[in-house]
């Protein structure tokens, strides 16, 4: 009889692990399925921005302006670090 019982809580156990696992594949698969919408989504507006010559001009002129603002910006540092050496 006690053989028949530990059987029936393996069974048990088994098939409560199996719907755990089942479970944790269900959540698996849709966060694989949100991240697959997000990808796609990312690639059709790349796509999108690629294709418009406007933002393509705009992205220009950012890259632009981003390069002139770290110039300065180095510029300004080094302006400073000479400064403060020459005061110490």
């Amino acid at each position: 009889m006690a053989e028949a019982n530990s059987d029936k809580q393996t069974y048990e156990e088994v098939s409560g692990m199996l719907k755990d696992l089942n479970k944790d594949l269900e959540r698996m698969l849709e966060q694989m399925e949100k991240i697959s919408v997000k990808t796609t989504w990312m690639v059709y507006e790349m796509i999108m921005t690629r294709s418009d010559p406007a933002l393509v001009d705009q992205m220009r002129r950012l890259e632009e302006s981003f390069s002139q603002c770290r110039e300065e910006i180095e510029k300004n540092w080094k302006n400073m670090l000479d400064e403060t050496k020459k005061t110490s």
